[in-house]
């Protein structure tokens, strides 16, 4: 049983149900005896991560506020609920309007899990299928030696393994090149080794998804996230694109560290050229429900099927091994489908990290204990770093701790 206020539909806190509950003095007995009954209710339901949630939300805003981060949020879900969810700051440096829970974001490199997951659910319907070359597609991409290009397929592609140099032209898109300037360069590029064998991070030709896309659906890329993904999961705040971002009107601007503290920028529209890559955007509310979604809770949305396909460990990623904050928990690490799979202390965790200049973005969900969270900043900081492998170090501490008492309770 959850108890609800008539003015929230989350969890209360022990306070909240005991006001709640509580009635004038005539009817003082009967209220006694719902309120011991719904309290022990609630008791006996609560998270086992109510409290990490709860201490995570005062670290998020320590944290943000001693790097002296503009704004931020993030959302802590259990199943389909919302354990924690909390902002911080402002929209923009030096403003009076607050970030809220329906303040849009940019995700960056966030927005690949809805371009795997889309291209996933094409697949299980047989309109697009992983082994399929991307030249098929998009003819005019070839590489040094043409034949090598024809070997890299869909699933490469959503995968990070096309063999191609890490970040192959991405210098290109900083510099505001369009992409269909740039797709004629990868043919003097020579892969690093074959498809499918090592890994190799992409923005741009990760993004070489979306004429298979299109082509196959007769549809924009844009359209289809939106009747399959945003509108299902009523996810009203999500869009695709720098005039989608522009036109609303509650968005956080982007801040860049500089010697002198945070410095406010424009946003730019070069890296929203890479739609599946880096093109959505969302406020933490509607990331709460993408999160639920990926736990499985939204079958008729994202399929059992879809969501294994896409979290099954592809190449292995050695490098993330490295991280500064990450690689005292880290034991292995893989890329799946536009998701990252980590082994974190023995236990999978499904993550993905995105930045783009003035935001960094942080998602990650177990799958066995169905908790996930998100963390969205319009300032770059380390911070989220810190944050995000802290966490989950607090949520698999207690997971393995209330393991070991639950064993000692049997012997």
């Amino acid at each position: 049983m959850r108890l609800k206020t008539a003015h929230s539909s989350k969890k209360c806190l022990l306070d909240q149900c005991l006001f709640t509950i509580w009635r004038p003095a005539a009817i003082a007995k009967k209220s006694t005896v719902f309120a011991i009954f719904a309290l022990l209710s609630f008791t006996a339901d609560a998270s086992p991560y109510q409290t990490i949630s709860d201490e995570f939300k005062l670290q998020f805003h320590r944290q943000l506020k001693a790097n002296k981060v503009p704004g931020g949020a993030f959302v802590i879900v259990e199943g389909d609920q919302i354990l924690k969810l909390s902002t911080y700051g402002k929209r923009h440096k030096n403003s009076r309007l607050n970030i809220n829970s329906n303040t849009v974001f940019r995700l960056a490199s966030v927005s690949k899990t809805f371009a795997a997951t889309l291209t996933s659910q094409l697949v299980h319907e047989d309109k697009l299928d992983w082994h399929q070359p991307i030249t098929q597609y998009l003819p005019k991409f070839s590489l040094a030696k043409p034949e090598q290009s024809q070997k890299i397929t869909l699933e490469h592609i959503i995968g990070q393994s096309t063999g191609l140099m890490p970040n192959s032209y991405d210098n290109m898109i900083d510099a505001n090149v369009q992409l269909d300037k740039i797709i004629p360069k990868f043919s003097k590029l020579n892969p690093m080794c074959s498809p499918g064998e090592c890994y190799s991070y992409q923005n741009v030709a990760f993004s070489f998804i979306l004429p298979a896309i299109e082509q196959q659906t007769g549809q924009s890329y844009a359209s289809l996230l939106q009747q399959r993904i945003f509108t299902p999961l009523n996810m009203h705040s999500a869009s695709v694109g720098y005039d989608a971002f522009k036109q609303q009107a509650n968005r956080a601007e982007p801040h860049i560290k500089t010697h002198s503290g945070f410095k406010q920028v424009k946003v730019k529209p070069n890296y929203y050229q890479l739609a599946p890559a880096a093109g959505v955007n969302a406020s933490i509310n509607d990331m709460a429900k993408w999160l639920m979604a990926n736990l499985g809770n939204q079958p008729k949305v994202i399929s059992p099927s879809v969501l294994e396909d896409i979290t099954t460990p592809g190449v292995r990623t050695r490098k993330e091994l490295r991280r500064r904050e990450w690689k005292q928990y880290l034991k292995d690490a893989h890329y799946g489908k536009g998701w990252r799979i980590y082994d974190f202390e023995g236990h999978p965790l499904i993550y993905h990290a995105g930045w783009v200049a003035g935001y960094v973005t942080e998602i990650a969900y177990s799958p066995t204990l169905k908790l996930g969270m998100v963390m969205l900043l319009n300032g770059e900081s380390r911070a989220i770093s810190t944050l995000g492998a802290h966490f989950w170090h607090r949520v698999f501490e207690q997971k393995d701790h209330l393991a070991l008492e639950s064993s000692n309770k049997k012997q």
